[in-house]
């Protein structure tokens, strides 16, 4: 379903009520024209980022909701230069859905992280973890959250994944963009971080390990090229304002 575009008739518009469903649209919704032509027929749309009354729409599908007590689909769909992620989309379909047993599906998703570095035996060590749902190292990294800008979301993953309080430079961010299985697009803003904290207590239920490595062999434990581009940036920056001296 990633990057499909549909064309809504709208059945029931904002801020019109539905006796039969007992509540007033908060979004305009409607039946999807050539539902059939996908592999997940849908039973209507919600339309996000359009806030009056529409006829029709043509959008992007941004996620699916499954009712799991009639196994129906309802697709959640947006302009086309818009991306909504979970947090968005919970807000919108709350209304409709909030009465109902059903599971959110975001196409789109948005996570923050960082690069974690702190003084070792006088050397700069960088904190890598793996995560039980991978095989390969990488950096502390989660979903915003309701309420969080970008740098909370990165200080509070660090610290629920491996107890961790860090301190963020403000003037460094890397951005990447990469689709997970051609199902999920996912756009990840990794900072850099120091702290002074000297114990790591992982969180069980998700981190299989870490390690604590120098710029050399954390390079050569990083499987991605992204992951390895991002930590390239990094010592960059930390040799260009001295913190590591070469």
């Amino acid at each position: 379903m990633l990057g499909k575009y549909v064309r809504i008739k709208v059945t029931h518009p904002i801020h019109s009520y539905s006796n039969e469903q007992g509540f007033t649209y908060e979004l305009n919704y409607g039946e999807v024209e050539g539902a059939k032509q996908f592999n997940a027929p849908a039973r209507g749309a919600f339309i996000m980022g359009i806030n009056h009354p529409v006829r029709s729409f043509d959008g992007r599908v941004v996620g699916i909701i499954r009712y799991t007590d009639t196994n129906e689909i309802d697709w959640v769909v947006a302009p086309k230069s818009t991306r909504f992620i979970n947090i968005d989309i919970i807000d919108g379909i709350e209304f409709a859905v909030k009465d109902k047993n059903h599971t959110l599906e975001c196409l789109y998703e948005r996570s923050c992280g960082a690069v974690v570095y702190r003084h070792i035996g006088g050397i700069i060590r960088f904190l890598l973890i793996k995560n039980k749902r991978s095989a390969h190292w990488g950096f502390p990294k989660g979903h915003v959250e309701h309420g969080e800008n970008d740098h909370q979301t990165a200080y509070r993953e660090v610290l629920e994944e491996t107890g961790i309080r860090i301190n963020i430079h403000p003037d460094f961010v890397t951005k990447s963009q990469y689709t997970i299985q051609g199902k999920v697009e996912k756009n990840v803003n990794i900072y850099l971080a120091s702290t002074a904290d000297t114990q790591t207590v992982i969180q069980r239920e998700e981190i299989e390990d870490y390690v604590w490595l120098g710029y050399e062999k954390a390079l050569s434990r990083l499987r991605f090229e992204n992951d390895k581009m991002i930590l390239n940036k990094a010592y960059d920056y930390l040799v260009k304002n001295k913190v590591i001296t070469e």
